[in-house]
């Protein structure tokens, strides 16, 4: 008996990853507008966000909600972190019993600060709870490019039939127990990749990229472990993998937000360009709030903070960074 998938939120990733289940087993795929469930069931292409991309003719969308849910044999959450309680809530009232929840977003919820497997045991009780993650750029994903991907749940048969329904040829999927190692590690790094872009917006190269790569790792790794994750996590695909991806890549929003402040764009002009949400932005403070609770020294997360919400000029950010006091590595 085929298992449904249901992914909802039709965005870049989350069509991606509608786009993977949907060659292994029914999926319905969640679009808020129905001009674009529209257009994804008769022109097989996602016009908003991918429109240069096809997509398989055996995924099917919806704008009703209780459709795509009610049949649901396994959920992927794709919403960005300040819609996904509300979503989360409402798709609750049509869930059947104990049917496993997959998180894409990598993001924290504002106010509570609470990671988004949290978030869905709040609204979804009852219900496994998984995280994907990893190195993976919707475009390069959906042009079969090699790429490789973490789900992360403590349960070893549902993390093995998730590897099925995600995993393709192009595409292995890997799994990981580590819940909390995997969100943080999803989380930090798009606060490190905005730093990442700054530094490219004034122009520097390969050097200091790489200096804020590994000082960004450390920042991670220590909170994670802080909050409970594995130091291996950070070391692999959640963690420096989805890292290295962020901080490079001109399809990365946070990397491409960063680098439009170092070239001297004020916060609010740069997202009022932005049809899609940059998590890095939003999760900062949330992240800064989290390192102070546990007691973590994250100067990049401050500095981002700064300049993404009180106004710092990138230049003055890079000058803070540079001028701490010295210490050793390992501290």
């Amino acid at each position: 008996m085929p298992i449904n998938v249901a992914v909802i939120g039709a965005g870049s990733w989350g069509t991606t990853v509608a786009a993977l289940a949907a060659v292994n087993t029914p999926t319905m795929l969640w679009a808020r507008r129905a001009a674009l469930a529209d257009t994804i069931n008769s022109e097989h292409v996602n016009s908003d966000y991918l429109p240069q991309f096809p997509l398989p003719p055996e995924l099917r969308a919806t704008p009703s909600l209780a459709d795509a849910v009610s049949s649901a044999d396994v959920l992927v959450m794709a919403v960005p972190s300040h819609g996904y309680r509300e979503v989360a809530a409402e798709a609750a009232l049509h869930l059947r019993p104990w049917v496993p929840i997959v998180s894409l977003t990598k993001g924290l919820e504002q106010g509570t600060r609470k990671r988004m497997s949290e978030v869905t045991r709040d609204e979804m009780p009852g219900h496994p709870v998984a995280v994907l993650t990893g190195p993976n750029l919707a475009k390069e994903i959906l042009s079969g490019q090699p790429a490789a991907s973490v789900v992360a749940i403590d349960d070893n048969d549902i993390a093995a039939e998730l590897q099925r329904i995600f995993g393709r040829p192009s595409l292995r999927v890997y799994t990981n127990g580590d819940v909390v190692g995997c969100e943080v590690g999803g989380v930090v790094k798009n606060v490190i990749a905005i730093a990442s872009g700054m530094a490219e917006g004034m122009g520097f190269g390969d050097n200091t990229r790489a200096t804020l790569i590994t000082r960004g790792l450390a920042e991670m790794t220590r909170l994670g472990i802080a909050m409970g994750g594995h130091a291996a996590t950070f070391a692999g695909l959640a963690g420096m993998g989805d890292l290295i991806a962020t901080c490079s890549s001109k399809q990365s929003r946070n990397n491409m937000v960063g680098f439009q402040l170092g070239e001297g764009r004020s916060i609010e002009a740069v997202l009022a360009d932005m049809n899609m949400v940059a998590e890095g932005v939003k999760s900062s403070p949330s992240v800064l709030e989290l390192a102070r609770r546990y007691g973590v020294d994250m100067p990049i997360t401050e500095q981002v903070v700064a300049v993404c919400h009180h106004g710092r000029p990138a230049r003055d950010a890079l000058g803070f960074l540079m001028q701490r006091t010295r210490k050793s590595e390992m501290e």
